[in-house]
C-alpha cells in the first residue's frame, strides 16, 4: 500500500514543527517521492544530521508504505 504525500507532510512536521515541507510525487505512483524541507531547527547542523532528523520522523514508514524518498534540506534564509 502506498503512502499519501500528506501522510509524510505530517509526520516530518510532528517531529520538526518549524519545518516547511514541500512533497512532490515523482512517479505519480505514490510510491517514489521528493521531500524538500526547510526548518530553523536545522541551523547548525550538517546535512546528514538534518537528513537523520527527518529519516526519523518517518522511521516506521521507511521500506513499507514508502519506498523511495529523494530529500533535500535546508535553513530558511535570513
Amino acid at each position: 500500500m502506498a503512502m499519501a504525500a500528506h501522510d509524510i507532510e505530517r509526520l516530518i512536521r510532528a517531529r520538526i514543527p518549524d519545518a516547511q515541507v514541500t512533497i512532490e510525487d515523482l512517479a505519480h505512483d505514490g510510491d517514489h517521492y521528493k521531500a524538500t524541507v526547510i526548518a530553523e531547527s536545522f541551523r547548525g547542523k550538517s546535512r546528514l544530521q538534518q537528513h537523520q532528523m527527518v529519516y526519523s520522523a518517518l522511521q516506521a514508514e521507511m521500506g513499507g508504505k514508502l519506498h523511495a524518498l529523494a530529500l533535500q534540506t535546508g535553513t530558511p534564509e535570513r
